[in-house]
């Protein structure tokens, strides 16, 4: 048995992620990008935008998260995932150029919808592309590393945001989609996808990399991929195969129950409003510095997943997220509540929304986080992977785009508090939903997933 070089998957892992710090650029964008168009002397508009632009701004980043799995979903399977990760850095690159010259709305509308597109593509090709370069003992960490990334980028605005002027922040962002292209673009594509193609020369040089190993090295999981891949090309999927057939459905059940669960958390609230949030508190620190120090836990609880996952298992860090998210809510929305009331116990415990967003967002990256894109790249045989992974990802973001849209509505309807003690019972759901329908998927092949989807030990 040869050893190999583990790190090499680790290298192309890593690399494709600066695609999710991308991401997290944008999702994280509007927290700095709100107080600098409020204010005239720093914002290159020409007026400052109402509460229901604002509400658009926000959301219109989720509603074009939504539409791009249908184009990045069918672009996997005829340019392959390296490329079709590869594209969204146009969308990226464009969208913050548009940004840097933006004198309108309207101009930044339009920018939002292109990050959204870009996101689409990255959530879409990121976890087929990772969940199949990696081996069964390493699947799950790396599948990880997409909420690293994201948080990552999220940090990053959080940090250069509030210190800049708005161009300087839009050409701060533009870097981080240009280094993605000028360093993924030398790693291989998904042996996956060459054996689809045919292409089988090319899948051996893919594993030969990838692991680090010979020919003669690499032959028994060729052998392997050739035989899922052949067995799915006989049997194509479409989208009514994802609801009628019993493994099909249970996988999709699973995979996007957990991804509308990660965005009924408010997690995208969070991470939109998180300096607002802090205003609104009153916290005793400067909002811009609790914006950061949440950015900094967020990076730091995402990047011990990847350390825990294979060991612990997806399921049993799951139900541990859960529980912290609840609990992290419901004490938010009771400080709110006591502001609201203007009881005195409120004034003395300021520091209480520094320490519930800190302990939500730690849960939250630790498992909710990164284990529903990693457990949506391992959970969908090839043949169907491309089309349930775009439904599955559609569900994230149409809820994500409600949840970001009609925040401000539900805060004018039920209050904060109300909102935050919502967000939390949805969070108790999600313990229930995982303990009950989430496999646990530590350790085992993606053939091995599917026998068990499928009934077969």
């Amino acid at each position: 048995m040869e050893q190999g070089k583990k790190w090499r998957q680790f290298l192309a892992a890593i690399l494709s992620n600066l695609s999710s710090v991308a991401t997290g650029t944008c999702l994280g964008w509007t927290s700095a990008a709100e107080s600098k168009m409020k204010d005239l002397a720093q914002s290159p508009l020409s007026s400052i935008p109402s509460t229901e632009d604002f509400s658009w701004i926000s959301s219109l980043t989720p509603l074009g998260a939504l539409i791009g799995p249908y184009i990045a979903g069918p672009l996997t399977s005829r340019i392959g995932r390296k490329w079709t990760l590869l594209a969204s850095s146009v969308f990226f690159i464009a969208s913050f150029i548009i940004l840097i010259f933006a004198n309108s709305v309207a101009l930044v509308f339009v920018a939002r919808i292109l990050q959204g597109l870009g996101v689409g593509f990255v959530m879409t090709a990121q976890t087929m592309y990772v969940g199949e370069i990696s081996s069964d003992d390493s699947r799950g960490a790396l599948g990880s590393f997409m909420q690293l990334g994201i948080v990552i980028g999220i940090l990053y605005v959080y940090c250069v945001g509030p210190y800049v002027s708005f161009q300087t922040y839009q050409c701060l962002c533009l870097i981080i989609p240009i280094a993605f292209v000028a360093t993924f673009f030398f790693m291989p594509d998904s042996p996956h996808y060459y054996i689809q193609k045919g292409q089988e020369g090319n899948a051996v040089k893919s594993l030969k990399f990838l692991r680090g190993k010979s020919t003669e090295g690499v032959q028994q999981e060729l052998d392997e991929i050739r035989s899922t891949v052949e067995e799915s090309m006989k049997n194509k999927g479409s989208v009514r195969d994802v609801f009628t057939n019993s493994a099909n459905k249970k996988a999709f059940i699973i995979s996007a129950g957990l991804l509308a669960f990660q965005q009924l958390s408010g997690i995208n609230v969070v991470l939109f409003y998180c300096q607002s949030i802090f205003e609104t508190a009153g916290s005793s620190l400067k909002p811009a510095i609790a914006t950061i120090i949440v950015g900094i836990v967020m990076v730091i609880s995402s990047a011990c997943t990847p350390l825990i996952v294979d060991r612990l298992g997806r399921k049993v860090i799951l139900l541990f997220s859960a529980a912290g998210m609840t609990i992290a809510l419901a004490l938010l929305g009771m400080f709110f509540l006591l502001d609201h009331n203007k009881s005195p116990i409120a004034e003395s415990i300021k520091w209480l929304p520094i320490v519930s967003l800190i302990a939500f967002v730690f849960v939250y990256c630790v498992g909710f986080g990164p284990l529903p894109w990693a457990v949506l790249g391992e959970m969908f045989a090839p043949s169907i992977k491309p089309v349930a992974s775009s439904l599955a990802t559609s569900v994230c973001w149409i809820v994500g785009f409600a949840v970001t849209k009609w925040f401000s509505l539900l805060q004018d309807v039920i209050g904060s508090y109300g909102a935050f003690w919502l967000f939390g019972g949805l969070c108790a759901v999600a313990f229930v939903f995982t303990l009950t329908f989430v496999m646990e998927t530590k350790g085992c092949s993606l053939q091995e997933i599917q026998d068990r989807l499928n009934g077969r030990k």
